[in-house]
């Protein structure tokens, strides 16, 4: 079984290199990782520094734009390619179960999105190098900042695999997962603007805010109504996409 579903993970990682997908996330992911780069070296040179350098990041234009639009790249292949090609009937009829079947798809495209990450490395290595403020760059801010990409990352290639999972074509998968993306975004800016005289919806805001979510974690503020919020809400689309699988497999 475990053979299997890394045989998928592998599968999925790699085809995002016998394309154009990958390589086209890669190079916005550099151009983006740039800008943001030299954003807080201009942040740097303007003022003293009053909040930690990983806040200023996901704070930045470029940060969301990279969450936003690298997801639905990356998993707008996961299920719709393997229906439009013919594929995906094949895989149903092996002795794999939907659930190995979902988990493989969803870790193969949990992994790309966490390699997408990897060249930002190199420019954190390069800011503690220069920078000498103190928490600037705190290794527990950097640990909970990487908690808090890899949960929204994960919360939304989860929405992306659900999404390609409800359609044989890449381009709706993508869209749907932009929009949802985008959607979940705005919220952030709804709960700001929304007084907490209004009782229950305010608190439901407050919740699923994202922005508020990624200060804290960047921040070095660990919330677990945070991490509940993150993981209930990826393994019930987790949940949606298997019980999409299965209703497939029964067509």
């Amino acid at each position: 079984m475990m053979r299997v579903f890394l045989t998928l993970v592998r599968r999925e990682v790699g085809a995002h290199f016998v394309s154009w997908t990958g390589y086209v996330v890669v190079a916005a992911m550099l151009f983006l990782l740039g800008l943001s780069f030299i954003g807080i070296l201009h942040a740097l040179n303007a003022e003293p520094l009053t909040q930690p350098l990983t806040e200023i990041f996901n704070d930045s234009f470029a940060f969301w734009v990279i969450v936003l639009i690298g997801v639905p790249l990356i998993t707008m292949r996961s299920f719709a390619q393997e229906k439009h090609s013919g594929t995906f009937e094949t895989l149903m009829t092996t002795p794999v179960s939907d659930v190995v079947v979902v988990a493989g798809k969803y870790a193969g495209a949990l992994l790309m999105y966490c390699l997408m990450w990897v060249p930002l490395a190199p420019l954190l290595l390069v800011l503690r190098h220069y920078v000498t403020a103190p928490g600037a760059l705190d290794y527990g801010v950097l640990g909970t900042t990487a908690l808090g990409m890899f949960l929204l990352g994960g919360l939304y290639v989860a929405m992306g695999c659900l999404a390609s999972s409800l359609t044989r074509s890449q381009v709706i998968a993508a869209i749907v997962t932009f929009a949802a993306g985008v959607a979940m975004f705005l919220l952030g800016f709804l709960a700001q603007a929304t007084p907490p005289q209004l009782g229950l919806p305010a608190l439901i805001l407050h919740h699923v805010n994202m922005l508020a979510h990624m200060r804290d974690f960047s921040r070095g503020l660990l919330d677990t109504r945070a991490l509940v919020f993150y993981t209930t809400a990826t393994f019930l689309l987790l949940y949606l996409n298997l019980k999409a699988v299965e209703s497939r497999r029964w067509k």
